[in-house]
């Protein structure tokens, strides 16, 4: 599991160890680190033209300590000092030992080196940076962006919000970003995640310091590997659970259907389908159990799932939240549920909005929401007492207690952004909760499993929902094997 931590945190992590260390050994430490990626990131060291964009305090001192590193290993080292008076005096020295130079942002040959670089380490700001880039520094992430240079970032990407993923203004773009002791959760989550490229995690010594609670968290395979239900030689397919879908209408048929093929891949036992598409699901899936009463008269059922291509029909998204078991409401759902009901709920409540609907929600823009996730699901979990799952180019899972760590899916492709993926994913996790996961594990595994199975089907082209749900098992057997 990857794991992420706030800057508050990070930091009173790092006086810990510090007091227990030499002192500048953990600067020492990072700055090996951080060589020893740039070293790999270079098909040599000897020869190579590195420039360390260098801001003031302990960010500017790593990536000077690094660069004096690459210089005695014969690369050509200059730093660009963007506040010389505050530059890091030792690590400074360092690097002018080691055979380095200097020059300044405005000097007329900075443009050039810049642009002839193989390497640009980027150490302008580290964590504690708000606000983009200041005016000084923008034109420095110009220039780097339009170099042929392989881009480093020190820690995270210079300009991005370390502990939300916002970008509020210029910030580096990186290929590879070193990142030490821990994860920032802006490096997991977008849109700052998309300027971090590559990132990889050096070990400093702080996990010993650091709380066994993380504020952001990114499963593995192995993680939701123990989270899949397995049938035992006992289970028959009402103790492996069976998933309610209300679902679908004249208009949309194919949304039921869509979410059926999602919950019979999902490790429930059975799938009971109450709503106006059932011809077109028995069509399709003939071992669906079909009722034409409403959820609370179709059968005994572990979770429901209920509003994918519902329409306007309120009436069974109402009949399944006044139920004690656990509820996923999706797409319609969302927007025929009535918050108070949902609120009031002792059963869990998972819902899955994309951008949009989660923006209808909160009363706001979708704008607002995409660069500003971590905020928008949280502020969904708390308003509505219940499991959020925000859909989008990186899935987040948030509960109502803040003190749960929010999860971040690992997985996906640009083709799942496709008509009736949401569909799928509704059913599959409806499926993990009957089959009795908390919903913010059901959550956390349909996410993972649903954007796995989307590479699978995608291949690097269009695919389709039906594609992807049939792809689940391959997913689902890559992850437990």
């Amino acid at each position: 599991m990857r794991s992420a931590h706030r800057v508050e945190t990070v930091r009173t992590a790092e006086r810990t160890l510090m007091a227990q260390l030499p002192d500048g050994a953990l600067m020492q430490r990072a700055a090996a680190g951080l060589a020893a990626a740039c070293a790999a990131a270079l098909p040599h060291i000897y020869g190579s033209r590195i420039v360390l964009l260098t801001g003031s305090g302990d960010n500017g001192g790593d990536t000077l300590y690094a660069g004096a590193r690459l210089a005695k290993r014969g690369a050509g080292v200059t730093a660009v000092l963007l506040n010389p008076t505050r530059t890091h005096p030792e690590a400074l020295k360092a690097l002018l030992r080691a055979g380095g130079t200097t020059t300044t942002p405005t000097a007329p040959t900075t443009p050039s080196l810049i642009n002839r670089a193989d390497l640009i380490l980027d150490g302008i700001v580290g964590i504690g940076g708000k606000g983009g880039l200041r005016p000084e520094a923008a034109p420095l992430a110009e220039l780097a962006a339009a170099s042929p240079a392989t881009v480093v970032s020190v820690d995270l990407p210079s300009g991005i919000e370390p502990d939300t993923g916002e970008v509020n203004g210029p910030a580096i773009h990186a290929d590879l970003t070193v990142t030490f002791g821990t994860h920032k959760p802006g490096l997991l989550i977008d849109p700052a995640r998309e300027h971090a490229g590559s990132v990889r995690l050096i070990d400093i010594g702080l996990a010993s310091t650091l709380p066994a609670t993380p504020d952001v968290e990114s499963l593995q395979h192995a993680d939701v590997a123990a989270l899949l239900p397995h049938p035992s030689p006992e289970s028959d397919k009402y103790r492996r659970g069976v998933v309610g879908i209300a679902a679908g209408s004249a208009r949309y048929p194919g949304a039921a259907v869509l979410a059926v093929a999602g919950a019979l891949r999902g490790g429930a036992g059975a799938v009971r389908y109450v709503g106006p598409a059932a011809d077109a699901v028995l069509t399709r899936f003939p071992e669906t159990l079909v009722s034409d009463k409403g959820p609370r008269k179709a059968g005994r059922v572990q979770a429901w799932v209920t509003g994918p291509g519902a329409g306007d029909d309120a009436a069974p998204v109402a009949e399944a939240l006044s139920t004690d078991v656990p509820v996923l409401l999706d797409a319609d759902g969302l927007r025929l549920a009535d918050r108070d009901a949902v609120r009031a709920r002792t059963a869990p409540t998972l819902m899955t909005p994309h951008a949009g609907e989660a923006a209808a929600l909160l009363g706001v823009s979708r704008e607002e929401v995409e660069s500003a996730r971590l905020t928008a699901v949280r502020d969904l979990a708390r308003g509505y007492h219940a499991t959020v799952l925000l859909k989008g180019s990186t899935t987040l899972i948030a509960t109502p207690d803040d003190d749960t760590p929010v999860r971040v899916n690992p997985t996906g492709t640009p083709w799942l952004a496709t008509a009736g993926s949401g569909d799928v994913l509704s059913g599959l996790a409806g499926s993990l909760l009957a089959a009795g996961l908390s919903p913010l594990d059901a959550a956390s595994a349909a996410a993972y499993l649903h954007g796995l199975a989307g590479r699978y089907a995608a291949k690097g082209a269009p695919t389709i929902a039906q594609d992807v749900a049939e792809a689940i098992p391959a997913a689902w057997r890559d992850i437990t094997a």
